[in-house]
């Protein structure tokens, strides 16, 4: 592929979405809830759009593809996972959506806090999703470095890559906060489904159509159709990754922060709706991709390679193969802003006002903004590592994030919980996580996210059964929660 049309390529998609960017700017955004969440006034389809660009990043076209490459057919078992679990967003993001317009919160961790009534829990909250946010914003700039890399022959390396996404989701972040980053996420999105679909039929097509391309792989590698196929992914291996992914819609505070923003509950479930339709378009194509390269590129080094050698092969156009690139390119970014935007909002919201009690809004988001490149730089000298298999350290970051599963679950259905079981439980299950990714990423052979969710949960219920729960706080909030939704339907 020609360094020519790629840089040209990179540099009309960069002008268009700056544009849009500035376009989206909606009046003075200078609160909390307006630079972060958009108000809470984002419809429907822009929100659909917005939400799929944010969780399809680099990980589905490179690491999803990389991980098929690897795996074969257990990879596409994986992501079914995946979507069975954003069955929690039908129950969770309406309840998300109502104590947000309620209470006001801007992110996860403060509902957490105030839920518990306790201002350590948004702490402790707030500086674990940190903790594991910053690798995997890192894992996503490490998918453009091998990207531009690959597709140019080395012509790009890998770091201009990364520093080019560093410094656009830095530039995006900052023109109009949240709204800028939903607006390009929406072209983003749009990009990215149509371009990678064209290509798929085309490589299928190249293949001798759907049965030459099922032919192929059973003549090239039968294992790659069944599971545990070259026994990549055994059981222990398939749930450890699994379990992560099936609570990532709720974990991962970049994208549970975004339940808060729809203008509606109707614009929720359009949210949803699209999301899933996307979604399911997009794990299709990935997979198909993986495959496809395990064909014409058998013997790979590095799976996440996958994807650049098929763009830059004869089967796709140079042009096409260019746009896909860049969607790619442009998905992965507006993970990183997003995780930007939401990590400035944990500092400054849960941490910052909480430790120096600081209560007013406009100095919290003028701290938010300072610590925005300051999270941008830490992700950027982490990707500089050049970890290997994406979807795998994808996962891995998820499986910190894991541990404050049980407190969200316990906010909204158990009277129960305290603060000293969150604080408890998230704290000494994300060290036993960060042990366990250290030493190897298994203890007693099982991943650290079987333990994460495991010793959360315990110590989560154990600690809250011997402490006092905040009686009144947790009976208004579940209650308000339980007669708002009984309304609903």
């Amino acid at each position: 592929m020609s360094t020519t049309l790629v840089w040209s390529t990179i540099a009309i998609y960069v002008v268009i979405a700056i544009v849009i960017a500035y376009l989206s700017r909606n009046g003075r955004q200078n609160s909390m809830s307006g630079y972060f969440l958009g108000e809470r006034k984002l419809n429907g389809f822009v929100s659909a759009l917005s939400y799929s660009a944010t969780t399809y990043s680099a990980f589905m076209l490179v690491g999803l593809a990389g991980l098929t490459y690897n795996g074969g057919v257990g990879a596409l078992g994986f992501e079914i996972i995946y979507f069975m679990g954003v069955s929690l967003v039908a129950i969770f993001g309406p309840r998300f959506w109502l104590v947000g317009k309620k209470y006001g919160y801007v992110t996860p961790s403060e509902m957490l806090g105030d839920r518990y009534q306790n201002k350590w829990v948004a702490v402790v909250a707030a500086v674990a999703s940190s903790l594991f946010l910053i690798p995997y914003s890192a894992v996503q700039l490490t998918g453009i470095g091998y990207l531009l890399q690959g597709v140019t022959n080395d012509a790009i390396p890998y770091t201009t890559g990364v520093i080019i996404a560093t410094v656009l989701a830095l530039v995006f972040s900052y023109i109009a906060g949240i709204r800028s980053v939903a607006w390009t996420d929406s072209l983003q999105s749009l990009i990215m489904i149509i371009t990678s679909t064209i290509v798929v039929i085309l490589i299928v097509n190249s293949l001798g159509g759907v049965s030459g391309f099922f032919a192929s792989i059973e003549a090239n590698d039968p294992q790659a159709l069944a599971v545990p196929g070259n026994g990549f992914f055994n059981f222990w291996t398939f749930l450890g990754l699994t379990i992560p992914w099936f609570f990532f819609s709720i974990s991962n505070p970049q994208v549970s922060q975004r339940l808060f923003m729809p203008a509606s509950l109707k614009s929720l479930r359009h949210m949803l709706l699209g999301f899933l339709v996307f979604g399911l378009i997009y794990t299709v194509v990935s997979v198909v991709w993986g495959f496809s390269a395990s064909i014409l590129f058998p013997g790979l080094e590095n799976a996440d390679l996958a994807t650049p050698m098929l763009l830059s092969s004869d089967v796709v156009p140079p042009i096409l193969g260019v746009i896909v690139m860049v969607g790619i390119m442009a998905a992965a970014i507006s993970t990183i802003d997003s995780i930007l935007l939401t990590l400035s909002s944990l500092f400054s919201r849960d941490v910052y006002r909480n430790v120096k009690g600081e209560a007013n809004d406009r100095k919290q988001l003028m701290i938010g903004k300072i610590v925005i490149p300051i999270i941008a730089v830490l992700a950027f000298l982490f990707a500089q590592l050049e970890l290997d298999l994406i979807a795998v350290l994808s996962v891995a970051s998820s499986a910190g994030l894991i541990v404050v599963v049980p407190a969200i679950i316990g906010t909204f259905f158990w009277k129960r919980g305290t603060a000293p079981g969150v604080i408890v439980s998230v704290t000494i299950s994300s060290i036993l996580v960060i042990y366990i990714e250290a030493t190897g990423g298994l203890l007693l052979g099982l991943k650290s996210g079987i333990w994460g969710i495991i010793v959360a949960t315990f110590l989560f219920i154990v600690v809250s059964i011997t402490t006092q729960p905040p009686e009144q706080k947790a009976n208004e909030f579940i209650d308000y929660v339980k007669g708002r939704m009984k309304n609903k339907k």
